[in-house]
This record gives structure tokens, C-alpha cells and sequence, in this order.
């Protein structure tokens, strides 16, 4: 088994479940949702609740549409049960790996994570799920290995968004195995103890709370253990905005767009923006993986 990660978030600091379904008018300027409780020991702010129906209506997963209310509309009709995930190139047991197999030979824990988005907004999430690193030991990872590549369900009878060229489907992602086996790094199943909405990634997505949430890839069947470093689909659309890595630094900002500061979810309409945090917030347990690197190259 891996070894496990100490929590230094709680109850307190979750962004509140309404806020963080509610991105939508957040961004838009609009008021917040729900009872906001921001990491790091802020104050708590107490603000109106919309309905069921309008705090699940805004996500991105293009394969659903572009548009932020797409994946709500659409994203129901995508079959996740039976889900396999086929674990295949450097590993001693390849194989596709029955979903509820899978949660069977795993430990199902909550990890409360910040997560940050590549573009400067923010939140604290409560993850169900089980580390990456022990789904890898029991495919067994063979020696050479050095990076693992990860595949969202393509099929386009239930994902409309697939018909328009806005990336080279299937979604892609990828990792190196360090990254991988950091004890960090998560396959989350589920999101404030329910299992995951098929348009938040369900039933089996890749949480890696130090990289901007598009590293984070949603509803995977295929990781794929290699030597080689892997395409990504964010990377291979626009290579001078998203780096293979893309790790959050408020130091290197993005070219249309500063990363210096960052909207926490929740905070309503006239909150300001806060500091971001290197590795956001996780340096101590993951600057080692870059030492020596050029982070403004290898961003």
C-alpha cells in the first residue's frame, strides 16, 4: 500500500456544498451560495442558498458542450455502470479492471483538498476516493517506467460536445510516476460523501491537488504505465498556454492572465482575491519532486 498522507485541512475549511457546485455566478460576479467557510481558518459567511437545480448547472467537460450548462444537460445520459478502467503498457498484470473490482482492493478515504483552477479561482474540496499509487502497486509497475498516461471515456452516442473539434478527443492526461506515487494523489470517487455526478468525473477521476484543475482528468477507463513522456490534450491544443506539467505558481502567470492572486469560491460578490499559493499550498510535500527543475521552463 502506499504510504498514507496527514490532513492538515478539516470540516472547517470545506468549501460549502452549495458554493461549490455555484461556480457559474461566482465567476460571473454574482452573489455566492450556501454557508462559505474559506480554508485557512477564515470566518465563516452566511449567504443564501439557490435551488438544487440551479447549483448543478454549471461544470466544464467539453465532451458534453462548451457551453457551462452543457455537461448538466447532457452529461446523464452517459452510461457509467458497468465501468472498467484498462490498466495496460508497463505494468506485470494488465488487464481491464472491473470498477467495483477495483474498489473492492481499495481503501476509500476522505481527502479535504484545496483545488485551484487555471483560471485564478478557487475552493476547497471534501474527496472520497483511494490513493493512485495503491491502484498502480496492485497492476505492479515494472522497472524503466517513468510516467503514467490517463484516458477519458470517449463515445460520442453519449457525448455530444465530441462532435465539435474543440480538442483532439479522447481527453488526455498525464503524470510522471512520481507525481503518481506521491501519496497526494488521488482517484476520487465520490465529492462530499456522495459518489461523484457524472459531470464532476464520475464514476472514477484523477484528483492531483498541487497541478491546476485541467491535470485533474475526469471519468478515466484507460492508464497507461510508460517510459515515455505522454501527450496532453491540453498541452498538445496550445503548448505556449498549458505545460506538461502545470504545476500552480503564482510566479509564472498564464499568458492571458495573472496567477499572482485567485477568487475563492463562496466569498460572494465583493470579496476580494487572495494570494496563491505556491504548489497551492502543498509545497512542503512536493517541491522535492522539482528540485533542480526550471519551473518558469518546465511549467
Amino acid at each position: 500500500m502506499a504510504r498514507r498522507w496527514t490532513n492538515t485541512l478539516t470540516e472547517a475549511d470545506i468549501t460549502p456544498e452549495a458554493a461549490f457546485w455555484n461556480r457559474r455566478q461566482i465567476m460571473a460576479g454574482m452573489a455566492g451560495l450556501g454557508l462559505s467557510t474559506l480554508a485557512g481558518g477564515a470566518k465563516a459567511e452566511t449567504l443564501e442558498p439557490n435551488s438544487w437545480d440551479d447549483v448543478t448547472s454549471y461544470c466544464n467537460f467539453y465532451e458534453f458542450g462548451t457551453g457551462k450548462g452543457d455537461p448538466a444537460a447532457y452529461a446523464g445520459q452517459m452510461t457509467t455502470e458497468p465501468w472498467s478502467v484498462r490498466i495496460d503498457g508497463m505494468v506485470d498484470r494488465p488487464g481491464a479492471y472491473d470498477f467495483q473490482q477495483i474498489l473492492s482492493e481499495m481503501t476509500i478515504e476522505e481527502r479535504i483538498y484545496r483545488f485551484r483552477c487555471v483560471e485564478a479561482w478557487s475552493m476547497v474540496v471534501p474527496w472520497n476516493g483511494f490513493e493512485l499509487a495503491d491502484l498502480l502497486n496492485m497492476a505492479g509497475v515494472q522497472e524503466g517506467a517513468k510516467y503514467v498516461a490517463f484516458e477519458t471515456l470517449y463515445r460520442p452516442s453519449e457525448m455530444p460536445g465530441t462532435a465539435y473539434r474543440v480538442l483532439d478527443w479522447p481527453y488526455r492526461e498525464g503524470l510522471r510516476l512520481d507525481e503518481a506515487m506521491h501519496p497526494l494523489t488521488l482517484m476520487a470517487t465520490g465529492i462530499f460523501g456522495k459518489p461523484l455526478p457524472n459531470q464532476n468525473g464520475a464514476p472514477l477521476r484523477l484528483v492531483v491537488p498541487w497541478k491546476y484543475g485541467f491535470k485533474s482528468i475526469k471519468s478515466v477507463v484507460r492508464i497507461t504505465v510508460t517510459d515515455q513522456e505522454p501527450p496532453t490534450s491540453w498541452n498538445m491544443a496550445n503548448a505556449r498556454e498549458y505545460g506538461f506539467y502545470s504545476n500552480v505558481n503564482p510566479k509564472v502567470d498564464h499568458p492571458r492572465w495573472s496567477q499572482a492572486t485567485e477568487r475563492r469560491i463562496g466569498g460572494g460578490l465583493f470579496a476580494g482575491r487572495e494570494p496563491t499559493l505556491m504548489f497551492n499550498g502543498y509545497e512542503k510535500e512536493v517541491a522535492s519532486l522539482y528540485e533542480g527543475m526550471d519551473l518558469a521552463k518546465h511549467f
